[in-house]
């Protein structure tokens, strides 16, 4: 309620998040004032889903969100390209856009293999939105420019290519995980009044024409005071770019980016090694007791954990980390706090 009456009007939400009650709480946040908002949330529809449990699933989120339609509808976490050829959910979503009860359809990742999928989505011409993970340490403007880093600019200069031609074809362009893996601790020595991390990490992401908006997790009222200085402006000032390099210098040497799973084909046991660092980063950096518990639960489903990490000699993931992370320590890091 207090974010709608500071002028905040996307909310983004899943039928997944913390077991639906993530849209039970907006929908009862947002009573009376669903006129005024842009309300999106997401599905989780494999390869093989059906339609039929596909408008299922929407219409329980719209049950829970006390509404009859939601903005945008997401495919939610994509990172096979076959959940977006699944024609099914094209014939899901033209029923539901006829009943009106969605009036844009998005895709949503920031898996390994989201690159071919955001071009399998935009080949169909069927989607309008496009959720992904973007930050400052994507682009590899920054590395190039700022940090003089040429080593590493061009392991995956794909996302900011990805999301103009996006924006050429009209398809809007939201960016989530744009904290960078949200270790804000890090930097309060640095910050000042108005200059925040934070706010540095969104006036980057903004900068880009390319991007529309950008969605945050937010547990505090003060947070809302703080990030929304930096809504509408994408002047990225020379204090900005300074807590950006410092963040970079801090945190860069142990920071799994989304997108890339390169290490993965390197293991033996298939451990999904991106997917048990997400859960790590989860666990320490976001903060709270349910994010800990989320990470622990999406620990528990993976089909297999980093149990093997544990006794493993053949580190070949240690090498094939393009970005030089310690990848063995930090997965037996993981087990020890998720299992």
């Amino acid at each position: 309620e207090y974010a709608i009456d500071r002028g905040i009007n996307y909310f983004d939400t899943a039928e997944s998040y913390t077991g639906g009650t993530s849209e039970t709480a907006i929908g009862k946040a947002i009573k009376g004032k669903r006129h005024r908002l842009y309300l999106a949330t997401k599905g989780w529809f494999g390869a093989r889903t059906r339609k039929e449990e596909m408008m299922r699933t929407l219409e329980g989120s719209l049950r829970r969100l006390q509404t009859d339609y939601v903005d945008v509808y997401f495919l939610h976490a994509v990172n096979d390209v076959d959940r977006v050829r699944n024609q099914e959910f094209y014939e899901f979503t033209d029923r539901a856009r006829q009943a009106g009860k969605i009036r844009f359809v998005g895709i949503s990742g920031h898996g390994g293999r989201l690159i071919p999928c955001l071009h399998t989505a935009m080949e169909t011409g069927k989607f309008d939105v496009f959720l992904v993970a973007y930050n400052f340490g994507q682009d590899p403007a920054f590395y190039q420019r700022f940090l003089r880093w040429t080593d590493l600019v061009a392991i995956n200069p794909a996302l900011p290519q990805t999301i103009q031609q996006a924006k050429a074809r009209g398809i809007g362009v939201i960016a989530m995980k744009t904290l960078r893996g949200a270790r804000l601790n890090d930097m309060t020595p640095y910050e000042k009044p108005g200059g925040t991390f934070a706010q540095a990490a969104f006036r980057w992401v903004l900068s880009n024409p390319a991007v529309d908006a950008l969605i945050v997790s937010i547990t505090r009222q003060e947070q809302i005071d703080e990030y929304l200085v930096a809504s509408g402006d994408t002047r990225v000032t020379r204090h900005d770019l300074s807590l950006l390099r410092r963040y970079a210098a801090l945190n860069d040497a142990t920071y799994c980016r989304p997108l890339c799973d390169a290490c993965e084909s390197s293991c033996p046991q298939q451990v999904p090694i991106a997917d048990v660092l997400r859960y790590k980063m989860y666990f320490e950096n976001y903060g709270n007791g349910e994010a800990q518990r989320k990470a622990r639960k999406g620990y528990a489903r993976l089909p297999v954990d980093a149990a093997a990490c544990l006794t493993c000699t053949a580190q070949g993931c240690l090498s094939a980390c393009p970005y030089g992370l310690p990848v063995p320590d930090l997965t037996r890091q993981a087990h020890h706090k998720l299992a």
